[in-house]
């Protein structure tokens, strides 16, 4: 005997179009797991080296910097590469389009959270 499944919305009802809509609206490149990751930590925090966001996202040095590139050409984040004394130093910065577009992917997910609620 097959497990019954959980009711999914029709797609033709409200909740449906509702959910379909808010989906379409998310932002991609914020959707993504680390990208969203690298996005919120640089929202409470003025700027973060690349060595900090690494150790606090528990991740690798190719995963960290494949992410930022993409954050970086989307102009969602700012990044500062220097000098202290002979070591090299990248610091990231969380950019003016990159908290609107921050802003904009939670409200699409409070959105979504409050429809299935109400349902």
């Amino acid at each position: 005997m097959a497990e019954p499944h959980a009711a999914r919305p029709d797609p033709g009802s409200r909740i449906g179009h509702v959910l379909r809509e808010d989906a379409l609206e998310l932002d991609r490149l914020i959707h993504e797991r680390m990208r969203l990751a690298i996005v919120s930590a640089l929202a409470v925090n003025e700027s973060l080296t690349f060595n900090e966001l690494k150790r606090l996202l528990d991740t690798t040095d190719g995963n960290l910097s494949v992410h930022a590139r993409k954050l970086e050409e989307a102009r969602y984040i700012t990044c500062t590469k220097s000098f202290e004394g002979r070591l090299p130093r990248t610091e990231y910065r969380l950019s003016p389009a990159g908290r609107q577009a921050l802003e904009r992917y939670l409200d699409h997910m409070e959105a979504l959270i409050r429809t299935m609620r109400d349902r």
